[in-house]
């Protein structure tokens, strides 16, 4: 394959996750985190999973994934918690949706681009 090739699998790879994200259960988390985080054309190429209601974005489409994009939480008292996942630290806890996708826009690693079909030890 080239690498072009390589990069559109990657991307296709990386759509059909997130429509299955967009289309989960409510159940599993409220749909307009998701719909939020795939608005922004920087995160919408970030490969997505959602967990315990929060959603992760990783840099890359197998496992192990990278931990060092934030990741989002609903607080239970409102407002919303993004935690960087490799060093566990809490970049912010904003008020609303909007603030918590611009952090973790804002706090995305250097270089970071579309997720690579591959696993965190090949970037």
């Amino acid at each position: 394959m080239t690498d072009e090739e390589d990069r559109r699998r990657a991307a296709d790879l990386v759509a059909a996750k997130w429509k299955g994200v967009l289309e989960s259960d409510h159940d599993l988390i409220d749909p307009a985190v998701p719909r939020a985080a795939h608005a922004h054309p920087r995160l919408r190429e970030l490969s997505p999973m959602v967990s315990h209601g929060a959603l992760y974005l990783h840099r890359c489409i197998r496992f192990p994934w990278t931990k060092d994009v934030g990741a989002l939480f609903r607080r239970a008292g409102g407002g919303f918690m993004v935690i960087r996942n490799s060093d566990h630290t809490v970049l912010g806890e904003p008020e609303t949706l909007e603030e918590a996708i611009e952090l973790i826009v804002d706090n995305l690693p250097e270089g970071t681009g579309p997720a690579i079909d591959g696993t965190a030890d090949d970037l």
